[in-house]
């Protein structure tokens, strides 16, 4: 009788449909959006690759531009975490050190698509993303708006002379993080990319 019993629990075990993991399947898509854009990732590569079909996708994340939304909060939540991080850094010197020194390790690391997700998808978006595209615009001025504050702080302290131009010097850091995003989608090395931080750190106001 036990055995029959656990007979049929066992069959029930192995009948029941597998569990759908919603942060799994959020990372997949994340990688997919990172490898090929926004619009270079097609609903048939999504579904396949998620182990979904349409409608249970858009019951999961709603249609592609809101997963790409989706995918794009995990990426800043945990990704690029690094950026905020930086800020808390003593010195204005020492943040612009640490971002471009942990972009450089971050962009050309093997265990994801090189490049910025953020970066590249703000590039190769066209006119049928236009939204995508304002919205990868909108977080990029948002870490621009953390280091010029950052930066602010650090002439209140008399870290950097009351002459600096805080808002330049975020879009300075900005403009090197996006060109070393493109290095590093196009072969470019993490110590070819730390020689570049520090030929721009040795330009850095101390």
């Amino acid at each position: 009788m036990n055995s029959l019993i656990m007979t049929i629990e066992t069959k029930k075990t192995r009948g029941r449909p597998r569990v759908f993991d919603t942060d799994e399947a959020l990372e997949k898509a994340l990688q997919i959006f990172w490898n090929r854009g926004y619009e270079g990732a097609s609903l048939a590569e999504l579904t396949e690759v998620l182990g979904i079909n349409k409608p249970s996708m858009y019951a999961a994340f709603g249609n592609k531009e809101e997963l790409f939304k989706k995918a794009l909060t995990r990426y800043t939540t945990y990704h690029v975490a690094f950026v905020r991080e930086v800020i808390k850094m003593p010195t204005a010197y020492e943040v612009a050190q640490s971002f471009l020194y942990q972009a450089a390790e971050f962009l050309t690391d093997s265990s994801h698509p090189k490049g910025c997700m953020i970066v590249q998808g703000a590039l190769s978006s066209g006119e049928g993303a236009e939204l995508v595209k304002a919205i990868l615009i909108q977080y990029r001025a948002s870490y621009e708006s953390l280091l010029t504050e950052r930066f602010e702080k650090a002439k209140i302290d008399g870290d950097l002379t009351n002459d600096a131009n805080s808002k330049c010097l975020a879009k300075y850091l900005a403009a090197l993080h996006q060109g070393m995003s493109v290095q590093a989608t196009s072969g470019a090395s993490k110590d070819e990319l730390i020689e570049i931080a520090n030929l721009a750190l040795n330009a850095w106001p101390r």
